[in-house]
């Protein structure tokens, strides 16, 4: 057995070293490292809740479903976008200032977030918006008294939200490992 250290051995010891480096420990990085973090959290942390959100409102007061779709957009719309950016922002920083952008946890973090940002403005909004008019209209059209009955044209755009947010959020802590155990 040979006391040479194998080529994927001299790789982590290498990359442990690059963490170590300076510009890990310097308080600037160590700033916007922390705003990434919040950024994360406040873009992501609240459509984690969307399910839960939905599955009591549509079983306990499916006359909500028009204000919680609402909620759900301007969420994606003033939050999470913008929160987005600063992920972005910030993630840029990071990767410039130690050197990273050919680590693959940020390539992978710089398509994540291009396809966050997609999905978000060309599906999700949109889909929200629509799914809001729909279950406006499916409740007016149900009467005050009576138990609500949503179209098949609802319950497809429902269908929808939940595959892409479901995804996105998949996403999003697949990301979230790549950036902790930086693969």
């Amino acid at each position: 057995m040979s006391n040479t250290p194998s080529a994927s051995s001299v790789h982590v010891l290498d990359t442990l070293h690059l963490y170590s480096a300076s510009a890990y420990s310097s308080v600037g990085f160590k700033i916007v490292l922390a705003i990434h973090i919040m950024a994360v959290v406040i873009a992501f942390g609240a459509t984690f809740a969307y399910p839960l959100f939905f599955a009591i409102g549509s079983r306990q007061e499916p006359r909500s479903l028009p204000l919680l779709h609402r909620l759900e957009y301007n969420f994606e719309r003033w939050v999470l976008n913008p929160a987005l950016v600063l992920v972005l922002g910030a993630g840029i920083y990071l990767a410039s200032d130690a050197h990273l952008w050919k680590e693959f946890f940020v390539q992978w973090g710089f398509a994540a977030v291009i396809v966050i940002g997609g999905l978000a403005g060309a599906v999700m909004i949109p889909t929200s918006k629509r799914a809001e008019a729909l279950s406006r209209r499916d409740i007016e059209a149900s009467g005050a008294d009576s138990a609500v009955t949503f179209s098949a044209e609802y319950r497809a755009l429902v269908r929808r939200l939940a595959i892409v947010g479901g995804s996105l959020s998949t996403l999003v802590l697949v990301t979230i490992f790549f950036m902790a155990y930086k693969l």
